[in-house]
């Protein structure tokens, strides 16, 4: 068993290990902040580019398709050759960003570079955004007063679509409208007139809503990476700590297995020399070779066989726990008498009641029918509850055995001593395997603590219930009731094939 010292070292380990698993955490949580782009983990930037690089590529057939309308409806007011000079050449600037979305898209994560991909992007939106910005060029060609409401309708439809496509890079953003909104915007404020500083003051008041837009966009963005990668952790760590638990319920396993081929090899080493022991006691006892010259020997020779008694029924007590736990403690289930075992175990008993003044009273139900159940585990249960209610009981107590029906009709014994019973904080460690009460580390009369974790671990076996009612100073009573489908009665009748070929004749 560990000493405290050993203890109180590994939970200083464990707290020192803990400590150093957090500072490193930190440490790497703030050296991803200063290398990434977006604030947070460079982790994060891949993330982002990665969702900027898909919204691109979704996006370029939509904003071909607008490019092109805006290019047919421009036409009614400049001419032809010029609006279309003017999509091809956003269109062209449209298609390297997809290509270089793509190139971005065929990378290997592995080797993504966050301040390479940024600027490639940056630099493509920019190309992208001056191309847009050439509808400052329209007033040349054609007359201001009936275009300046076109180019301004162009440039929201412009600066609203580009923003919600790159929001995931805001640098991007930036780069694809504010390019347009300034040189139209001039152009607006040059021609100079009311409606066109109006409309003007308005393309600039969009292109601040909308960059705004797109950076709350960015924000709920991050804030959804961060709590996926949240979410991947922590199920990165229920599964380490599942793999753990495998891992510890692996070496349980095999140390349970290893436990009891331990038993069952040393049961076979320790039963063979004890047999011997309790044999030849047994004959120093009785004195079958001839009287003792000192009677102090005949005494010995008692405590040898009483001591070799107690080592094999606690050997046989452990090997029974064992086979219970490991699953291979099989019954060898029959019709049986519980009235009969119950008055074999009495007899069995009374003999070392007797000697203590204890009175075994037994009480039997009227007509109890037969159980199906193995005869040997149940005696084990009826001797082992009343070894302990003897064991227990002082000098001149009572003991009561009962067997009778249970309340939903199975079959229940009971045991029941005048003792000085159980406290309640203690019971829940009495039905533990090697538990014992208070009482039982004072008294010279000790035990293991595996009668009743036997007893327990039998009935439920039977499908059976075990109880166990206790009161300081007023004695014990213990339950164990056989469930009613396990009482021959209970089961339904079988037809005869005589019975059977009457009916079927009679059917036919």
């Amino acid at each position: 068993m560990p000493s405290w010292a050993t203890i109180d070292a590994d939970v200083r380990s464990l707290m020192g290990r803990d400590i150093k698993r957090n500072a490193q955490k930190t440490v790497l949580d703030a050296r991803q902040r200063l290398t990434s782009s977006s604030g947070t983990r460079a982790a994060f930037d891949f993330e982002l580019m990665h969702d900027y690089a898909s919204a691109r590529l979704a996006a370029a057939l939509p904003m071909a398709a607008i490019v092109i309308i805006l290019s047919f409806v421009a036409s009614f007011w400049v001419p032809p050759l010029f609006a279309s000079l003017w999509a091809g050449t956003v269109l062209l600037s449209l298609l390297m960003i997809v290509l270089v979305a793509r190139r971005f898209k065929a990378s290997d994560p592995a080797k993504f570079n966050a301040g390479q991909w940024a600027a490639s992007f940056v630099i493509g939106e920019t190309v992208y955004g001056l191309a847009w910005s050439l509808l400052a060029l329209f007033t040349l060609v054609a007359s201001p007063e009936t275009l300046t409401p076109v180019m301004f309708a162009m440039v929201l439809v412009s600066v609203a679509a580009n923003a919600v496509a790159t929001h995931t890079l805001p640098s991007a953003t930036l780069m694809s409208t504010l390019p347009v909104t300034l040189t139209v915007s001039i152009n607006l404020v040059a021609l100079g007139g009311t409606l066109n500083f109006m409309l003007a003051a308005v393309a600039v008041c969009g292109e601040i809503f909308f960059v705004y837009l797109a950076r709350q966009l960015h924000a709920s963005e991050l804030e959804t990476v961060t709590h996926q990668a949240e979410k991947d952790t922590l199920i990165g760590e229920l599964e380490e700590a599942r793999h753990m638990s495998d891992e510890a319920r692996r070496h349980a396993e095999q140390a349970n297995i290893a436990k009891s081929q331990f038993l069952a090899t040393m049961s076979h080493e320790l039963r063979t020399p004890l047999n011997a022991i309790i044999g030849f006691s047994e004959v120093l006892q009785s004195e079958l070779l001839g009287p003792h010259q000192v009677p102090q020997y005949k005494e010995y020779a008692g405590d040898i066989h009483a001591s070799g008694q107690h080592l094999l029924n606690l050997i046989n007590e452990l090997l029974d726990l064992s086979r219970i736990e490991a699953g291979k403690y099989e019954l060898n289930e029959e019709i049986v008498s519980l009235v009969d075992i119950a008055e074999d175990c009495r007899r069995m008993m009374e003999l070392r009641a007797k000697s203590k003044g204890i009175e075994l009273i037994y009480n039997v139900g009227n007509n109890l029918p037969r159980l199906w159940g193995d005869e040997r585990a149940i005696r084990q249960v009826i001797l082992n509850l009343l070894s302990n209610a003897i064991k227990f009981t002082p000098q001149n107590g009572k003991i009561t055995l009962v067997v009778t029906r249970s309340g939903d009709g199975g079959q229940l014994i009971s045991v029941k001593d005048n003792g000085p019973g159980i406290p309640e904080d203690e019971i829940a460690t009495v039905l533990s395997s090697f538990g014992q009460g208070s009482l039982a580390q004072k008294t010279a009369e000790q035990g293991a603590g595996l009668g009743l974790p036997i007893v327990q671990k039998i009935m439920e076996l039977h499908q059976g219930r075990f109880d166990l009612f206790s009161k300081l100073r007023f004695g014990t009573e213990v339950i164990a009731t056989f469930p009613r489908a396990r009482v021959m009665d209970a089961l339904a009748p079988v037809v005869q094939r005589k019975e059977r070929l009457e009916i079927y004749s009679e059917a036919g």
